[in-house]
């Protein structure tokens, strides 16, 4: 059976696989037929080992079919019943989503907190148990998911909305809410964070946002109880870790949050600044409750309970004969690095090194002598059941695939003096101080070179993965991780533990954590630190892992340097670019806000940023940067429409990221931008060429800007026309031309509309950026009567608080037969000049089960 357990394990994957490639969830009659069908391969599989073990069966020939057979049906039998579980999982998830009719509306809730409240400078973000809800006026009780997550926002700047409600918030606490409640559901564009199947996979099945302003009814907290103890003493530990770094007059004052994070995990103490420099070096991995620290103290612990445990026996103590002390020090290590892994937030990177963990002490438990591989393999099995959706998250391959290269690639231990293995007797039968000494220094410098191989090793096998996933690559990665690991996991990190014993601990830690922040800002400095590239199919990118994987074997360099060929593809990808004279864009999925990325043969220019989401976060970072780099884009222009946030939320991360951009915008003079780079203004009638594309600004004119009116009337409209040659002919409608132009309008309001039309600057379109997000103030009659687009592209935030679009807008330009795409509908929408009759959405081109949808 052992011999047929890789088999039921790769079926078990695959399965997990194409369950994730699903549209639907299953129903309940299909589960059970796929569970039935399951069963019977399973026993066809039986019967072919019983026929291929028939004596009379003398043919070599006919007994490796029939054991092609079984396996065949072993790896279907396998992956069919993987399939049923998880749609079974999946059904009785599904189960718990949140009534749509009801989204929208304020529901008074009474329930218990439920998660560390994680604090910002805009409010605070916790899991809610939902005990009871119903409608404000009727009373009636309402069905509700039973775990969601609620937002809680100081939209007032303080009292009964602000800081001093929520700080005497506690998990464990019962709170009566007044909430509005929305469907989880979150930004969509390619290959960027897919919010919805985080989630999905946490088992959050809505979002809500507590109503605190003056006419809402105040929140009420009616008790608190120590059902969440672990939670409780999590948010004990950060306050004294916040109290005790407060009083440090220090530049290291900026970085306590790292601390917090080290200790027990709240990743969002650190700062933005502190974010960016440790992707740019290649050591976020390292700032967190990561695999690697737990693993850490897992040894630490297994270490001292193996002591304690030996001392007993010279004690007397009869302990160690009725458990030996290995197999102790191995189960005691475990269970105290699942409590502090639960102490630590019980995240799904905790999770998985945890469940790895056991699968090696129940292994060793056993007696079974498997290679290292194997305990590899059964490692990612586990995890796969326990967590199928793993499989489509970055941190679950980056970390096995660099577990793995480092089995493949481990290196020989060998004394330097005497050519043998480290561990070899002849080593210590040497006396005397002088060779003490020299046996030391070998033994530091076999140790440095162990490492710097490791770093290598995982190097090699992460660049594939690091370029299939993010589009980038630290190249000063591997120097940084190598100064950085050691002085993380074993400097700063056990200084800051000790802190929960004595807190002047968490101010040394702090002090130890300054000079290796100098060295990475040192580091992120330097000329090509990071090396930036399109990101290439996952055919090309799997291929290139393969590659790394192969490069790194003992194998003859006949064979290996094949690894090398597997890789060359995934360096010199390119996306594919519009042909000379059309252009593309791509309306980026960035919430209440515009973002447009315009890409022609040789040239992008992008228009506006999207929004700030709170302090850490804005469009740039979190969407327009990673698509860009995605995508291989370098702009040339970034064109800010007008000065207001939900425009220019982006901008700094964008310019930060693209420093040739040259700036274009409407802003006033003074405005803080203009301190990072220099603004030139937009104005009526000034034009340029791409590639054969042309542009032009219609607005404002340099009367607009004299008259000091709201910002929306100073936006910078924008059209884009492609080339036009006989070719570029509509095939469906030879009779009517393609509309091959683009108009990016902003937050123009009607007043603004009549003055374009006033002056024949309108002409009909192939795509129109929606006025103001689809406001009631926008899209006149005459002025969609003008343009008459194939599309167009509302850009809005989903149940935004402003009501975009506008009932009324939506309806105006269907009646005049517009088909009209909103982002939280589409997500990111895709058109382009040579096929001006279709636009491409997200969400309709990668559907899955997980993903809200719209009906």
């Amino acid at each position: 059976m052992l011999k047929l357990a890789p088999y039921l394990a790769i079926g078990w994957v695959l399965g997990t696989y194409f369950q994730l490639q699903q549209e639907n969830i299953w129903e309940v009659q299909t589960i059970l037929a796929v569970a039935a069908l399951s069963l019977a391969l399973f026993m066809c599989a039986w019967a072919l080992t019983q026929l291929s073990q028939a004596k009379k069966l003398n043919s070599s020939f006919r007994y490796q079919a029939l054991r092609g057979l079984q396996l065949f049906c072993l790896l279907l039998a396998s992956g069919a019943f993987a399939m049923s579980l998880i749609n079974l999982r999946c059904l009785l998830q599904d189960h718990r989503q949140l009534v749509r009719e009801i989204e929208g509306q304020d529901i008074r809730v009474t329930g218990m907190v439920a998660s560390l409240p994680v604090q910002n400078a805009m409010g605070v973000r916790f899991n809610f148990e939902i005990k009871s809800a119903s409608h404000l006026d009727t009373k009636l009780p309402i069905p509700l998911p039973a775990w969601v997550e609620l937002s809680w926002y100081d939209r007032e700047g303080g009292g009964l909305g602000g800081v001093l409600a929520w700080a005497d918030m506690h998990p464990g606490d019962t709170w009566q809410f007044v909430v509005r409640f929305k469907a989880a559901h979150g930004l969509r564009n390619p290959g960027g964070f897919d919010q919805e199947l985080w989630l999905w996979e946490r088992g959050v099945m809505a979002t809500g946002v507590v109503r605190s302003g003056k006419r809402d009814a105040a929140p009420q907290k009616l008790s608190a109880s120590w059902l969440y103890p672990i939670s409780q003493a999590r948010q004990f530990i950060r306050s004294r870790i916040a109290m005790s770094l407060a009083s440090v007059d220090h530049p290291s004052q900026i970085h306590a949050g790292v601390i917090a994070a080290l200790v027990m995990g709240d990743q969002g103490a650190i700062v933005r600044a502190d974010w960016d420099l440790f992707r740019a070096t290649g050591v976020a991995h390292l700032m967190s409750i990561s695999g690697l620290h737990i693993t850490l103290w897992a040894w630490l612990f297994a270490r001292v309970i193996g002591l304690v445990w030996r001392w007993t026996a010279k004690t007397g103590s009869a302990l160690c004969l009725l458990w030996p002390a290995p197999t102790v020090s191995a189960w005691g290590g475990a269970i105290l690095a699942t409590l502090y892994a639960l102490f630590a937030g019980w995240g799904l990177p905790a999770q998985r090194t945890i469940l790895m963990l056991w699968v090696i002490v129940l292994v060793q438990s056993l007696g079974l002598r498997w290679p290292r591989i194997w305990v590899w393999a059964l490692a990612f099995w586990v995890l796969v059941v326990w967590d199928p959706w793993a499989l489509l998250q970055a941190g679950f391959w980056l970390s096995f695939v660099a577990v793995g290269a480092l089995m493949l690639g481990s290196p020989v231990h060998v004394s330097l003096r005497t050519n043998k293995r480290i561990n070899d007797p002849e080593l210590v039968q040497e006396d005397g101080l002088k060779d003490f000494r020299l046996n030391m220094g070998n033994s530091i410098w076999q140790g440095f070179l162990v490492l710097a191989k490791e770093q290598w090793v995982v190097m090699i096998a992460l660049t594939p993965l690091s370029i299939l996933f993010f589009g980038q690559v630290s190249l000063i990665g591997i120097l940084a991780n190598f100064v950085a690991i050691p002085w993380v996991t074993w400097l700063v990190t056990p200084l800051a533990m000790l802190g929960i014993l004595f807190s002047p601990f968490w101010q040394v830690a702090l002090h130890a954590l300054q000079p290796l922040m100098v060295l990475l800002e040192m580091m992120s400095q330097l000329p090509g630190s990071v090396w930036v590239m399109p990101v290439p199919p996952v055919v090309i990118g799997t291929f290139a892992v393969l590659g790394g994987l192969l490069f790194l074997q003992a194998w003859p360099w006949a064979l290996r340097c094949w690894g090398i060929l597997f890789l060359i593809p995934a360096f010199l990808w390119q996306e594919p670019k519009p042909s000379e004279g059309h252009f593309d864009l791509w309306f980026a999925d960035v919430g209440q806000g515009n973002a447009v990325i315009v890409r022609t043969a040789n040239h992008a220019l992008l228009y506006d940023t999207g929004p700030q989401y709170s302090e850490n976060s804005d469009a740039g970072q979190r969407v327009l940067v990673p698509l860009m780099s995605r995508m291989g884009i370098q702009l040339d222009r970034l064109i800010l429409s007008h000065r207001d946030s939900d425009h220019t939320g982006g901008a700094a991360t964008v310019l930060e990221a693209q420093k040739a951009a040259k700036v274009w915008a409407s802003l006033e003079d003074g405005h803080p931008l203009s301190n990072l780079r220099a603004v030139n203004v937009c104005l009526a009638g000034q034009k340029w060429t791409w590639d054969g594309v042309q542009f032009e600004f219609l607005h404002p004119t340099p009367a607009d800007l004299l008259i000091k009116s709201s910002s929306n009337a100073n936006s910078c409209v924008l059209r884009i026309d492609a080339r036009q040659d006989a070719s570029f002919q509509n095939k469906h409608h030879e009779e009517e031309p393609a509309k091959s132009s683009a108009l990016l309008v902003g937050d123009i309001e009607a007043i603004q509309e009549f003055a374009l039309l006033q002056r024949s600057a309108l002409k009909p379109v192939g795509v129109l950026l929606v006025p103001h997000h689809g406001s009631q103030t926008s899209s006149s009659a005459a002025f969609i009567a003008a343009l008459m687009p194939q599309w167009a592209v509302v850009q809005a935030g989903y149940l935004n608080r402003y009501g975009h679009p506008s009932p009324k807008v939506v309806e105006r330009y269907e009646s005049m037969g517009v088909k009209l795409v909103s982002s939280p509908d589409c997500g990111a929408a895709h058109w382009q000049s040579v096929k001006p009759h279709q636009l491409e959405c997200e969400r309709a081109l990668r559907k899955r089960y997980w993903q809200y949808r719209s009906h």
